[in-house]
């Protein structure tokens, strides 16, 4: 029924029933005017009941554009739920990756590839594990991608509206992501520590509250950022890389942004991936740093491996230049189905709160 284009033949004569009009017509004039839509100053004047704007049923809310007031609150959820599965689908491939990364391994944990790897760790340490230290981990994770996405949604149309008002900047997005990682590594670095020590082959820790002890005992608390500025050195880089690239592939895939599963798992799978293997052998390095190996130790005068010269120069020392590929396979392995879930968890989450406060808001 179009009523949009009538004269004032057609609806001038207000709420009354009137011979211009049909009953489906003044019925549904009636329930706009229940609704308290398109009243005028005074009953009854021309022109005063406006049928609202059309829109498409299938379009949704813009998710986009949160409502004011719970963008932060919306976005932190989002990230930590994306952040919690991320990290509990794809911990076996990550206990892979800490011990191909090992610099100088045990014989009977040398392995070829990760598929090989993974079926060895369950068939001569058992079934579980490639999950220990799954706990500490989610606990962390929950926390750092809160703040993580919450910080870059926030930067990146700040800085966005400053540098490229009313579009966007691939500059605001790859400077919100090194910001966002300050918050993230901080509150993700000491689980770090101990999921790595834990992931080890040999590990003496069995449980997450006795690697924590003994860090402490032994090694003090500077232990558990002893990687930090190393980590900060590897994830500045690994997120301006990741999300410039994320956001690149969405203009192409998904220039409308909205809620398209598809664009966001692609695009995030790609990104991570470009992002992984461009920053392995920093993230070597972090591993050694975490795990302080022993065998690698020996060759460090100091007693323990600090910083990211120290890091760098031992781990040259022990393998040369292709130790600083350690583990590259597993690593971007590990990160293309990471980042596409992480992407893919964030955004449907992002889409489905607004959503529900959008139908909240308009049912007031």
């Amino acid at each position: 029924m179009e009523l949009e284009g009538r004269g004032a033949g057609g609806v001038a004569g207000g709420p009354a029933a009137g011979p211009g009009r049909s009953p489906g017509e003044s019925a549904l004039l009636d329930g706009w005017l229940q609704r308290g839509v398109g009243r005028g100053a005074s009953g009854g004047e021309a022109g005063a009941c406006r049928p609202p704007v059309r829109q498409d049923p299938d379009s949704g809310p813009d998710y986009e554009a949160l409502p004011a007031g719970a963008t932060v609150t919306t976005h932190m959820v989002a990230g930590a739920v994306a952040g919690i599965l991320e990290h509990c689908v794809m911990y076996p491939i990550d206990c892979v990756k800490t011990r191909m990364q090992s610099l100088q391994p045990d014989p009977a944990a040398r392995y070829r590839n990760v598929l090989e790897a993974l079926w060895r760790i369950i068939r001569t340490e058992g079934l579980w594990r490639p999950m220990r230290g799954l706990n500490v981990t989610a606990t962390g994770a929950g926390p750092a991608h809160a703040l993580y996405f919450a910080c870059y949604e926030k930067l990146k149309k700040t800085l966005s509206d400053v540098i490229h008002p009313g579009g966007n900047s691939h500059i605001a997005n790859g400077a919100a992501g090194c910001v966002a990682t300050l918050l993230h590594d901080a509150a993700m670095n000491p689980a770090e520590v101990v999921k790595q020590r834990m992931q080890m082959y040999n590990s003496p820790y069995h449980r997450v509250t006795d690697c924590v002890r003994a860090v402490w005992q032994n090694e003090g608390a500077g232990a558990f950022y002893r990687s930090y500025t190393t980590q900060l050195t590897m994830n500045v880089p690994f997120q301006a890389i990741h999300f410039m690239t994320y956001e690149f592939l969405q203009e192409h895939f998904n220039p409308q942004r909205r809620y398209n599963p598809s664009s966001h798992v692609l695009s995030g799978a790609c990104a991570g991936a470009v992002a992984a293997a461009a920053t392995t052998p920093l993230d070597v390095c972090k591993t050694l740093l975490n795990t302080q190996e022993s065998l690698a130790l020996n060759s460090n005068i100091t007693g323990h491996i600090t910083g990211m010269a120290s890091a760098f120069r031992t781990v040259y020392q022990v393998g040369g230049v292709t130790a600083y590929f350690r583990g590259v396979q597993a690593r971007v392995i590990y990160q293309i189905p990471s980042t596409a879930i992480a992407w893919s968890v964030y955004e449907f989450f992002k889409y489905l709160i607004t959503k529900r406060q959008e139908e909240w808001r308009a049912g007031k």
